[in-house]
């Protein structure tokens, strides 16, 4: 693609990288086919193809509206369209490019303005842990909009206190804890029963991932330099192996920091570590799947499903890593169709665009509900509450599942 970026921008950093992606991009339309903003809206501007011609127009020197804003925000990020790119368009990196040029550009509603601002200082704190605890206590009295958003609390058990040589890092996180405990108690468990011990770095937080997708991004480099300053001395010191990510969003975050600090002089060097040494639990696990399995016989669900976020599978590139590790394990995975689209979670994208999120997530679960499961699997936080507001079918992480499956108890419908 011809690009003819103004001089204010053309030598910037983000110039330079903005015209290379822009370079690579030969407008075949291929990316329509797979994006699920341009599925539900039939708009041309709602498909990457488009929101780049739009990127290019502003880097170009042209008009900058509102309406430019609601296109650029309208995407899931899912990354469907690099999977299918024949040319390789990194176009992930271009929207962040463009989302924090038109922030500075047109100025948001009051309304918008204030939600976002609650989202991004309200997820990462105590005040979230709170809020979530009293909506599940109140649950049975919340309006069904408000209900859906707050899942029932699963028990997280015990956690193993034994010491194993094997040493890793967990995440701290921000959401997970508080709507879903029983993950990170499970990990712990399984990760205990192969002999490796985990711990969380004190000083360590939120990935980053929500207030950057919130176009907080100044906020959430915060974040990912707080993160890389809190893991530095275990990795320095050469004790822990892996950071070990149970939730792909986060995992996908932080395997990106090299590339976010990448102009960061002080974070440049130690944020490529820290993303070199991101491990998904999957990743950790598959070693030991033979030893595993035979513990699970006869214990798992009869006709699960395997709902692949698109942080694993577009970002990361982990879904036959995981869908073979659990073939090992001995689930009989469902197939069903449509599994590449996004469910509508994205992140805080569900909150911001209930109406997109909503028909994604019925098209998913109908796609879902035609292999007629008795579990519904995921590997992301946000996908797991989005699925669960929408059906009767149990919705867990997979490693709840291997967890139960180890405890001796049978997960299914």
């Amino acid at each position: 693609m011809q690009t003819r970026l103004t001089e204010s921008i053309k030598d910037t950093p983000d110039g330079r990288q903005a015209e290379a992606i822009l370079r690579k991009c030969v407008h075949c339309g291929f990316c329509t086919a797979t994006c699920p903003t341009y599925q539900v809206l039939g708009d041309e501007l709602d498909s990457p193809r488009g929101r780049i011609y739009l990127i290019k127009q502003m880097l170009e020197g042209g008009e900058v509206t509102a309406s430019t804003q609601l296109h650029l925000d309208r995407c899931l990020t899912c990354r469907n369209c690099e999977t299918t790119c024949p040319s390789g368009v990194e176009y992930g990196q271009l929207i962040d490019i463009g989302r924090r040029m038109v922030e500075t550009r047109v100025e948001r509603a009051p309304g918008d303005q204030l939600k976002r601002a609650v989202l991004g200082r309200t997820l990462a704190t105590p005040a979230f842990g709170l809020a979530m605890r009293l909506g599940q206590a109140l649950r049975p009295l919340l309006p069904s909009a408000l209900a859906a958003k707050v899942p029932p609390r699963r028990p997280a058990g015990q956690v193993p206190r034994r010491r194993h040589e094997r040493q890793v890092l967990m995440l701290a996180g921000c959401v997970q804890p508080s709507m879903m405990p029983a993950i990170d108690a499970a990990t712990l468990r399984l990760l205990d029963a192969v002999g490796i011990s985990a711990s969380v770095a004190p000083g360590s937080g939120c990935c980053g991932a929500a207030r950057f997708h919130l176009n907080q991004q100044a906020a959430a480099l915060a974040q990912m330099r707080a993160n890389v300053d809190a893991w530095w001395p275990d990795i320095e010191a050469g004790r822990i192996e892996a950071i070990v990510m149970n939730a792909s969003g986060c995992g996908a975050t932080v395997r990106e920091y090299a590339h976010h600090l990448r102009d960061d002089p002080a974070y440049a060097g130690r944020a490529a570590r820290v993303s070199g040494m991101v491990r998904d639990i999957a990743e950790v696990l598959a070693p030991h799947a033979g030893e595993l399995a035979p513990r699970l016989a006869g214990r798992l669900a009869a006709r699960p499903v395997f709902h692949p976020p698109c942080t694993l599978q577009h970002w990361q590139g982990l879904r036959p890593l995981v869908e073979r590790l659990l073939a090992d394990l001995g689930f009989a995975l469902q197939p069903f169709s449509e599994s590449h689209l996004c469910c509508g979670s994205a992140g805080t994208y569900s909150v911001l665009q209930p109406e997109i999120a909503g028909e994604l997530r019925d098209r998913k679960l109908a796609e879902l509900g035609r292999a007629g499961p008795d579990l519904i699997l995921s590997a992301n936080i946000g996908c797991l509450a989005h699925l669960q507001a929408g059906t009767d079918t149990p919705v867990v992480h997979w490693i709840e599942a291997v967890d139960a499956a180890l405890a001796g108890k049978r997960v299914s419908g």
